[in-house]
């Protein structure tokens, strides 16, 4: 009886240990990470780097950002730009030196990178 009892608690325990080797193993990209990407949990750094592509002065900016990264389309039906939509406020000084005053801007991030822009005039 106690064997029996050894044999079956470790047949349990190989196989959960099977079933989580395996779910590990078996994970697949969902079909949001195929569309929109990797979510951007670092998306601050990778708006900071954008924009000291950007701005004059980026070293002065101002940001309040507008909440979390949203998945989101920004093309049209038969060419869409799918990624994560991150929107902000800055405020940065211009060429001559003076704040512009707080603007709303926003990017879409897809797989780390800044794919569009919006509110820059182009």
């Amino acid at each position: 009886m106690q064997i029996m009892k050894k044999l079956v608690s470790v047949l349990c325990a190989s196989f959960m240990t099977m079933c989580t080797v395996s779910s590990l193993c078996a994970e697949t990209p969902s079909a949001e990470t195929e569309r929109y990407g990797v979510y951007p949990s670092n998306y601050k750094e990778i708006v900071m780097k954008w924009l000291d592509t950007q701005l004059i002065d980026a070293g002065s900016a101002r940001i309040e950002w507008g909440g979390d990264p949203t998945p989101a389309n920004l093309g049209t039906n038969d060419k869409p730009l799918y990624g994560y939509l991150v929107n902000f406020r800055v405020n940065a000084r211009n060429r001559f030196g003076a704040y512009t005053g707080m603007q709303s801007h926003g990017v879409l991030i897809r797989n780390g990178e800044v794919v569009k822009g919006l509110g820059f005039g182009y």
